[in-house]
């Protein structure tokens, strides 16, 4: 009986230790921390190291990669603002269906830009990896339904 009793406070005790409890530092991400010029510089220097970009290209992907963070962190500090005021609610099916549509227009802008500024092989290296990013976000996604 003693060995079944400690048994289960073992079990117990690893079951409980193997939870994760990260809490809501996990949601946030470690880029936000950081400024929009930062996040853009450290995304420009992973596309430098993958594209083998030139001097001009590095320039324009900066300028691009720019937007796109001071875009999120607006994006990011309404939402919280939100949040935090107690205003946020879910959206409504038009109102996923708008945002999901301006997402996806602010993808095919991002393309054809893409598209001018990089040649032919590093434009195809750029969509595999841009592809392969969008896999492994949305798998992160997936995991944190299931929690």
């Amino acid at each position: 009986m003693k060995q079944l009793a400690i048994l289960l406070v073992m079990l117990t005790t690893v079951s409980m230790a193997a939870q994760r409890h990260d809490g809501p530092k996990m949601r946030k991400g470690p880029k936000m921390d950081m400024t929009a010029e930062q996040m853009a510089t450290l995304q420009t220097k992973h596309m430098t190291l993958a594209l083998d970009l030139t001097e001009n290209q590095k320039d324009q992907v900066y300028k691009i990669n720019l937007e796109k963070a001071q875009f999120r962190k607006e994006k990011w500090a309404e939402i919280k603002a939100a949040k935090e005021s107690g205003e946020w609610e879910k959206p409504t099916p038009e109102e996923r269906f708008e945002m999901e549509n301006a997402r996806l227009d602010r993808q095919i802008a991002m393309q054809e830009k893409m598209r001018t500024i990089l040649d032919t092989e590093q434009y195809e290296t750029w969509k595999k990896f841009s592809n392969r990013k969008k896999m492994h976000g949305k798998k992160k996604m997936q995991e944190r339904r299931r929690r």
